[in-house]
């Protein structure tokens, strides 16, 4: 099994700044993607929204939303993925997932796994 730690959420005020971090520990042959998703009070169909996702090897994905104020990165020695959030605003409000596609042994197919999720409130 794989295990998520996330941290670095909390209250900032707009404009402000946060850095989330994951890191993934446990059973892990190989990591593929990581990234963040969220989830906004009375998100439609209470679906989580994609914020970043980077994968192995290719393109890093963004959000419209937060192109030019958020940059993922990752560190593969550490299986650690980070999030620093700048000019943040009261619609980044929800809480971050932390995902990560990996694989826990050699024959067995990747899966997604998921943080257990940590708050980021922007409010004055």
């Amino acid at each position: 099994q794989v295990q998520l730690v996330e941290s670095g959420g909390g209250l900032v005020q707009p404009r402000g700044s946060l850095r989330l971090s994951c890191a993934a520990s446990g059973s892990i042959c190989s990591i593929y993607a990581m990234g963040w998703y969220r989830q906004a009070p009375g998100a439609p169909g209470n679906q989580p929204e994609l914020v970043a996702v980077m994968p192995s090897s290719g393109s890093t994905n963004y959000a419209d939303s937060v192109k030019g104020r958020f940059t993922i990165s990752r560190d593969n020695a550490k299986n650690t993925v980070y999030l620093p959030m700048n000019s943040l605003n009261p619609e980044d409000t929800a809480v971050y997932y932390c995902l990560t596609s990996a694989r826990v042994g050699v024959g067995i197919r990747p899966r997604d796994y998921w943080g257990q999720g940590t708050q980021v409130t922007v409010s004055s």
